[in-house]
């Protein structure tokens, strides 16, 4: 009797010990703080996915599943939830187990694309806007690869981008054939570039689709139509369709024209908030003096600055020549952007601060006054409704255009 309550009182001392073994793990590894986080939530309505959680998330991962009419979002470190409410464009979700997270597949009841997202202040939401798409972009966004949005990383407290797109780019067309130049062949040219293109859609308003690259060339046309109606300069576009150019092949095509005046038109874009209002960037001072040092070193220094061959001149020479341009150069863009600021305000709504500069490569031509024109917020509803109306094309036309004549006419009277 004696021996068998000692061996259970054993057992139970066993069983104690394992207990606080089990108990010093569990603090070694984090306690509590280290149960894994889960899906709380998933909705799916308004043109958005919302998927919230009970603690905070680092990344995740959008992906439109090849051959399937699916979306799938992978979150590292969570556990599946219950909670799911669909509408919209999605007819179903699932949670599954993937490895060390969970993968919400998202089941199509029509093709549908993420068109941006990211994280909460804390990491606790992730919210995604969906857009109803066709059957061919649907396909080009599966062959496109998967977006990453990213939060905080909590174990440095460092911030993070909130997502970046990976899109397969095309090589650079060699030989890029020259546009057609409209107008009298004695008059300044002015090259207008149409922002993005092809491959690249440029920012896309959440919920209706619009594609940047669709409107900035309606604006491109609208402003060329404009300016040779007007008699006063020649014109050319970059692009007169949805056609892919890089950035080098932009500018490099209006330097090859001979071009007096450079203009490329985008639209601007935010993931939240109400911004609005069109506005104009030149190159920064630092820029200048990058990109002068690079073009100072090539090899073949033809035709670097207005066809004047710097090829006998040393390289602090070149270096000199070639800054000093474009610093002229920077004045005339600059002159140029608070001359449109004066004639589009009265016209097209326009950001307080209208004039910006920033380093953009396709700015930097060093001999060329250049500017980037961003015409409103496609991001906004208001400013997407104007930029996307025949008045809304016409008003930003004329207000290049009285800029132009007005830019030419003071170069003429300065002579």
């Amino acid at each position: 009797m004696g021996f068998r309550w000692t061996r259970g009182q054993d057992k139970r001392q066993i069983r104690a010990v394992f207990a606080l073994l089990a108990l010093l793990v569990g603090w070694i590894a984090g306690g509590p703080a280290a149960a894994a986080t889960a899906v709380r939530s998933v909705a799916v309505g308004d043109g958005r996915i919302d998927i919230r959680f009970d603690g905070p998330v680092g990344d995740a991962t959008g992906t439109i599943l090849p051959d399937t009419r699916q979306i799938a979002v992978d979150i590292a470190g969570v556990t599946p939830g219950l909670k799911t409410i669909v509408g919209g464009p999605v007819r179903a979700v699932r949670q599954l187990v993937r490895g060390t997270g969970t993968r919400l597949v998202f089941d199509l009841a029509r093709p549908a694309v993420i068109g941006d997202g990211g994280f909460d202040a804390d990491g606790r939401r992730l919210t995604l806007s969906l857009q109803v798409v066709d059957v061919a972009r649907f396909a080009a966004a599966s062959a496109a690869g998967p977006l990453s949005f990213l939060s905080f990383d909590f174990a440095n407290w460092t911030a993070r981008p909130k997502y970046k797109v990976s899109i397969p780019v095309p090589p650079p067309a060699r030989g890029v054939k020259l546009p057609r130049v409209q107008g009298d062949d004695d008059r300044p040219l002015v090259v207008i570039d149409a922002g993005h293109g092809g491959v690249d859609p440029g920012a896309i308003n959440p919920d209706t689709g619009l594609r940047e690259k669709d409107v900035t060339l309606r604006i491109a046309k609208a402003i060329r139509d404009q300016l040779l109606v007007s008699g006063r300069v020649r014109v050319a576009l970059t692009r007169d369709d949805d056609r892919y150019l890089v950035l080098r092949e932009r500018f490099g095509i209006a330097r090859r024209l001979h071009a007096n005046l450079f203009i490329s038109i985008h639209c601007d874009s935010v993931g939240s908030g109400d911004a609005s209002g069109a506005s104009v960037y030149t190159l920064s001072e630092v820029a200048s003096d990058k990109e002068a040092a690079r073009l100072a070193t090539r090899e073949n220094k033809a035709d670097v600055i207005s066809g004047v061959n710097l090829g006998d001149a040393g390289a602090d020479v070149s270096s000199i020549l070639i800054d000093l341009t474009q610093r002229e150069t920077m004045n005339s863009s600059a002159n140029f952007a608070r001359l449109l600021g004066r004639e589009a305000k009265p016209l097209i709504p326009t950001k307080a601060n209208f004039h910006r500069m920033a380093s953009l490569m396709v700015l930097k031509a060093p001999d060329m006054p250049s500017i980037l024109f961003e015409t409103g917020y496609i991001s906004n509803p208001g400013d997407a409704a104007f930029l996307d109306s025949r008045e809304g094309r016409d008003k930003i036309a004329e207000s290049v255009t009285r800029a132009v004549e007005v830019h030419f006419a003071r170069q003429m009277a300065s002579k």
